[in-house]
């Protein structure tokens, strides 16, 4: 395979030098591996996803801080969990749709990107509403007992 000519093209460059998708997650852990080298490049090169990640530990600092049940921890897992996710997808989309289509501009690309992120919007503004509704109730308790102790 040594003297295969490789496409200079900027779509031909796959900086992971990831084999071909028929080739790809022939078993679990290949399938774990995969997913992992696509969270490490979320962290890597999306700004977004490293705001979610700060904001989510935050939230968990604070649920612990706060002593929330189980059930409210949950839920901060759940909302963090899905803007992280919608996150995720809305990259893999915009990577996809640059594939397609280069450097060229195309409206329903515009739309499918743009509604992407929408989707991680709305995610996020949910999510702050969560935890709006579990965190104000101790903090504001809190506040006015002047003290430690929340529950």
């Amino acid at each position: 395979m040594g003297d295969v000519q490789r496409d200079p093209s900027p779509k031909a460059v796959d900086p992971w030098q990831r084999p071909p998708s028929w080739r790809v997650a022939t078993n679990l852990g290949k399938s774990f591996y995969y997913a992992g080298k696509g969270l490490l490049y979320a962290m890597c090169t999306q700004r977004n996803f490293r705001i979610h990640m700060a904001v989510a530990a935050v939230a968990f600092a604070l649920g612990f801080g706060l002593r929330l049940s189980a059930v409210e921890m949950a839920l901060i897992s759940l909302a963090t969990g899905l803007v992280m996710a919608l996150e995720l997808v809305n990259t893999a989309l915009e990577a996809v749709v640059d594939l397609t289509l280069g450097n060229k501009y195309h409206l329903l690309a515009a739309i499918a990107k743009d509604c992407a992120a929408g989707a991680v919007l709305i995610a996020a503004v949910v999510a702050l509403l969560v935890a709006a509704w579990l965190f104000l109730p101790p903090l504001l308790l809190l506040l006015q007992n002047g003290s430690g102790a929340v529950k």
